[in-house]
């Protein structure tokens, strides 16, 4: 074996002889376990190998190796024994289409957006419907602590403060100073606590 085929050929450390293979084969087209997960671990290394090298944006290493297993069975199901190929070549042939198909697929334009994402460190689910009593209870009992302990002074204060002014663009629009200002948000801070 020469090329791409011939070194994954080498790549695999535990080789079966051909006659061993095709028993192994008829036995995993009838059913029998054991023999799929003989060919299994048969054919993973040369998969991990094929996989670790097609990994890409879009195409994660295990994501990789389902496609190369997927490979696999392909072969077991379509294997032709009146074929010139054997079927440790036939094997491997599918298995390295299947993972370079899998990562053509993973590199075309429309998954761009998918590959290039970036995820959000701290996402949080949205609240649940006790969390939003709570806050919508806080948020009321805030605004009556507003209307009923704070001077009509102090709720421009507030107000302005709440809508990004400076001290000095608060005195300027309430004609204070900015240590009046200053004094009514110290207030505020005390009587909301």
């Amino acid at each position: 074996m020469t090329g791409k085929m011939g070194n994954v050929a080498r790549m695999r450390g535990n080789e079966m002889e051909d006659s061993e293979l095709k028993h192994k084969l008829r036995c995993a087209r009838a059913g029998d376990e054991p023999a799929l997960a003989a060919l299994i671990t048969w054919q993973m290394p040369a998969i991990r190998a094929l996989a670790a090298r097609a990994v890409c944006p879009g195409l994660a290493f295990d994501d990789a190796v389902q496609e190369g297993l997927i490979g696999l069975f392909h072969a077991i199901e379509n294997y032709d024994a009146d074929a010139k190929a054997s079927f440790s070549t036939y094997a491997n042939v599918c298995v390295q289409n299947a993972i370079t198909d899998a990562q053509r697929a993973a590199s075309r334009r429309k998954h761009a957006p998918l590959n290039e994402f970036v995820p959000l460190e701290d996402s949080q689910a949205a609240p649940g419907p006790e969390e939003q009593t709570e806050a919508q209870e806080a948020y009321s009992s805030m605004l009556h602590s507003i209307e009923t302990r704070l001077s009509r002074r102090e709720k421009q204060v507030l107000a302005l403060f709440l809508d990004g002014c400076s001290y000095g663009e608060i005195g300027a629009r309430l004609n204070l100073s900015e240590k009046a200002v200053d004094n009514a948000l110290q207030r505020v801070r005390a009587k909301l606590k």
